[in-house]
């Protein structure tokens, strides 16, 4: 049976819930990332992007370009509940899901047929759905393999759908600019620009054995991904390694308290989103990032997997004397959990059995007042006076 895959890709994901939740900043220049000069995109809005603006750029350079934009705090908790309120509307058409992001996805829909329609049926009734129940938009690729699928699906956004038919992958490849290609990255592109090598046609009319020659394993990955041969399944057991929040201070900070107060509100964050996903983890990682960009980062394992942001601050504090060095001022700081395990798992019980009962009971609870009047309607005391913690000019 032929495969047909769907990669599904929301449009300016984060800045398309920004307006969502404020439709005043509907048609204005969104750029996601915060206000502070030491950040980075995240995500900009389509009429931010005219202006040059795009992800993993420094917010200072994003606010040079456009100095119109609306610069807005990344809101990761809104994003993560809509992800998955799409993400179920995906899995209502195939259970074969693979989530790659927070924001795109795979669906083979092979076996689909007879339920839905075609690939191209399905795919529609998906982008349909989705504006109709989230607001949002979603462009689709469809083809045979998820390589030439992914790639497709960024050829008509926003709000597109692009499809390949079976034996036309090569074609649909051959005048893309080669940066498109898996595997080609910052140091590939100019090595194969020097051989004269500008779309992925070019690249298709090299052999193998050159190829390899040049570029070892890579050269032979390259020469595949060009004529669209992809084997890989869509994968439905991806696992989330690891769940974790830091944050970039807008000046450098030596004050202990200050720090400390970070990690708190880092280990709430931290926290809260393990519950949502219902995880719990084991080892506690601690960043630290100073003035000069140098990082630290010491690690620890706790004899029980545990989700509750109290003991993830207070094994924060555990490591913070083996990440401070001296008196040198620290730019950033992080938090991250990792040997993560569903809480469906059982666990051994101990001595204070009953308090973590009922420690879990009140996380839930709390959980459960600032999922449905906002995150930080109850926070810890020490966090009430400042949202977020930043040095400010």
């Amino acid at each position: 049976m032929t495969r047909e895959i769907i990669h599904l890709d929301m449009d300016a994901f984060y800045a398309s819930v920004e307006v969502l939740d404020n439709p005043d900043l509907k048609g204005l220049p969104v750029i996601v990332g915060g206000s502070s000069d030491r950040g980075v995109v995240s995500a900009a809005s389509y009429e931010a992007r005219v202006y040059g603006v795009h992800s993993a750029q420094p917010i200072v350079v994003a606010r040079r370009l456009c100095p119109q934009g609306i610069f807005v705090p990344v809101r990761m908790s809104r994003y993560i509940e809509i992800s998955e309120q799409i993400m179920a509307i995906f899995s209502h058409y195939t259970p074969l899901v693979e989530q790659i992001s927070v924001d795109e996805a795979f669906l083979d829909v092979t076996g689909c047929h007879s339920l839905f329609g075609s690939a191209i049926d399905i795919a529609v009734k998906i982008r349909k759905q989705v504006r109709q129940e989230i607001g949002l938009t979603v462009s689709a690729g469809i083809a045979g393999s998820k390589l030439v699928a992914k790639i497709a699906s960024d050829c008509n956004k926003p709000d597109g759908m692009t499809v390949v038919p079976h034996g036309e992958e090569e074609t649909f490849l051959a005048p893309l600019p080669i940066k498109r290609l898996w595997g080609v990255g910052r140091k590939t592109l100019p090595a194969l620009n020097l051989l004269g090598i500008h779309c992925i046609g070019d690249l298709a009319r090299l052999s193998l054995d050159f190829l390899e020659k040049k570029f070892g394993k890579q050269g032979r990955h390259m020469y595949f991904c060009a004529r669209g041969i992809d084997d890989r399944e869509v994968e439905i057991d991806y696992t989330t390694k690891s769940i974790g929040n830091e944050e970039t201070f807008e000046r450098d900070i030596t004050d202990l308290q200050r720090i400390k107060k970070e990690l708190l509100r880092l280990a709430t964050k931290v926290g809260e989103r393990l519950r949502r996903h219902r995880f719990s983890g084991r080892t506690i990682t601690l960043k630290v990032k100073y003035h000069d960009f140098i990082s630290v980062s010491r690690s620890m394992t706790l004899t029980q997997p545990t989700n509750d942001s109290r003991e993830l601050y207070q094994a924060a504090l555990n490591l913070l004397p083996r990440t401070l060095a001296g008196s040198k001022a620290v730019r950033l700081v992080g938090i991250a959990v990792d040997k993560l395990q569903e809480d469906t798992c059982p666990r051994q019980l101990g001595l204070f059995t009953c308090a973590k009962r009922n420690r879990n009971d009140l996380n839930r609870a709390l959980d459960q007042i600032n999922d449905r009047f906002g995150s930080a309607t109850i926070k810890p005391a020490t966090l009430a006076d400042t949202s977020p913690l930043a040095e400010k000019p």
